[in-house]
C-alpha cells in the first residue's frame, strides 16, 4: 500500500503505518532537520523539504507516476492557525490556514482511497466547530464518507497519557469510516474540556477482555543507566527483552541509539531528591520550590517536578522533557528520561533513529504521533480500503 504523509516531523505516523504494511512514497516537511531524521527512516520516500505551498499537486503525479485514485492513502496533521474561539466565522479562506487548504488541495487532485487527519484534541472546539464542519465539507465535496474521534494511545500499548484527534475518510465508492477498537486496558483523565463524547471508552463488562496496560518500566527497564546530562554514543543493552512491548521495539535494533539526556542544574537536583515514584512538586520543600509554584493550590499542576510512576502510565511527552512541563524524572536514576526513553514510551521502534543535537531530538520525538497507535489506525484503514494481507512490516529504515 503507497502513502503520503504531509507534515511529516521526524516520521512518527509513517513509522506506524509502515508497521502495518504501508510505505511512505513521499514526505513534505517544513523543517530541515526533521526532514533529515524522516530521510534516514524513510531511505525509500522522495522528501520535500520545505513549505507545503512548494508541493505542486501535478508534478506529483508524474513524479510518482500516480493517476487518481491510485494511491491508498493520504495522511498527515496540517495546523489550523486561522481559527479561534473570537474569530468564529473565518474559513479555509483565512490565509493563515494555507498549509490546512493545502493538504485538502492535494487530496482533491490524487483523490486517495482514504484520508488521514491527526490533530490536537482542541481541534474539536476551535471556532466553535468551524474546523470540524469545514473539513467534513471539504472532504464530502470530494466524495468521501468521513468521520472523526479523540483516540487514546494507551488503547494501543503505547504507556502515555496521550490524545489525539482523528479524521478518516473512505471514498463513498469503498464504504464508510471505522476507528480501531481499544485493545489495551489503559485508563488516563482527559486533559482537555468538552469533546469527551468523541472518545472511546472501554465498558466495564469488557475490560477483562483486553490486554494490561504498558506500563513505563515496561518500556524502558532494558535500557543502560546513564549519567544525568550525559551525551552518549552508541549503547548495549542492559538486559534481553523483558516483555513482548521491549521485543516488538528491539527488531533489527543490535543497539541503543539517542540514549543521551538533557542536564539539570544544581537546584533541580536538590528538589529531585525529595521526590518519591510517582510524585511531583508537592513532595517539594516548600523553600526549595519555584516561586510560580509557591505561590499555587495543591491541587494544580498535578504533574510539574513528578517522578515516574514505573508501574503507571508516563504524562503527554512534550517538545522538552523539562521537569517544569509534567512527569519527566527517571523513576529510579536522578535524571529526566533520555531521548530514546522518550522515544520508547512514544513507541517508537529503536531502529528508527533521530539526528541533530540532543534539543533538537526531544523535539522531533515529543512532536510525532505514536507508532504504535499510527499502526492501529493504518490497519483498520487496510482493511477498509481492501487489502486482506495487511499489517506487514515493510524492512526499510536505517537498521
Amino acid at each position: 500500500m503507497k502513502c503520503i504523509d504531509l507534515f511529516a516531523g521526524a516520521g512518527g505516523l509513517s513509522c506506524g503505518l509502515r508497521m502495518a504494511g504501508f510505505e511512505s512514497i513521499l514526505a513534505n516537511e517544513l523543517v530541515e532537520q526533521y526532514a533529515s531524521t524522516y530521510q534516514i527512516n524513510n531511505p525509500e520516500a522522495h522528501v520535500l523539504v520545505g513549505d507545503v505551498r512548494q508541493v505542486c499537486e501535478t508534478n506529483l503525479k508524474k513524479k510518482l507516476g500516480l493517476k487518481v485514485g491510485e494511491l491508498d492513502l493520504l495522511a498527515g496533521g496540517p495546523p489550523c492557525q486561522g481559527f479561534s474561539v473570537n474569530a468564529p466565522i473565518r474559513t479555509l479562506d483565512d490565509e493563515r490556514n494555507h498549509l490546512f487548504r493545502d493538504f485538502l488541495r492535494v487530496a482533491a487532485t490524487l483523490k486517495p482511497k482514504a484520508v488521514l487527519i491527526e490533530n490536537v484534541p482542541g481541534i474539536v472546539q476551535l471556532g466553535q466547530g468551524t474546523v470540524v464542519k469545514e473539513i467534513y465539507k471539504e472532504l464530502t465535496a470530494l466524495g468521501y464518507n468521513v468521520d472523526h474521534k479523540i483516540l487514546f494511545a494507551g488503547h494501543y500499548g503505547v504507556p502515555q497519557m496521550r490524545f489525539r484527534t482523528v479524521f478518516l475518510a473512505i471514498k463513498k465508492s469503498i464504504g464508510k469510516p471505522e476507528f480501531p477498537e481499544p485493545e489495551y486496558n489503559a485508563k488516563a483523565v482527559a486533559n482537555f474540556s468538552g469533546a469527551k463524547e468523541l472518545c472511546l471508552n472501554v465498558l466495564p463488562l469488557f475490560e477483562s477482555n483486553l490486554k494490561k496496560q504498558t506500563s513505563v518500566w515496561d518500556a524502558i527497564s532494558d535500557l543502560p543507566e546513564i549519567e544525568c546530562g550525559s551525551k552518549n554514543p552508541d549503547m548495549r543493552y542492559a538486559s534481553k527483552a523483558k516483555n513482548p512491548y521491549q521485543a516488538e521495539l528491539r527488531k533489527y535494533s543490535r543497539q541503543v541509539v539517542n540514549h543521551s539526556c538533557a542536564n539539570l542544574g544544581p537546584v533541580n537536583m536538590e528538589r529531585l531528591k525529595h521526590i518519591p515514584q510517582g510524585g511531583s512538586w508537592r513532595d517539594i520543600p516548600f523553600e526549595l520550590l519555584p516561586k510560580g509554584l509557591q505561590r499555587a493550590r495543591r491541587s494544580d499542576h498535578t504533574k510539574r517536578y513528578g517522578r515516574l510512576h514505573p508501574d503507571g502510565l508516563c504524562s503527554t511527552i512534550l517538545t522538552k522533557c523539562d521537569p517544569h512541563w509534567g512527569s519527566f524524572f527517571h523513576p529510579y536514576q536522578d535524571r529526566v528520561i533520555s531521548v530514546r526513553e522518550a522515544a520508547r514510551i512514544q513507541s517508537f521502534p529503536d531502529r528508527h533513529h533521530f539526528s541533530g543535537n540532543v534539543t533538537q531530538q526531544y523535539e522531533q520525538v515529543g512532536n510525532a504521533v505514536p507508532p504504535l497507535m499510527a499502526k492501529a489506525i493504518g490497519q483498520k484503514i487496510s482493511e477498509l480500503i481492501g487489502y486482506e494481507d495487511h499489517g506487514k512490516e515493510t524492512k526499510t529504515g536505517s537498521y
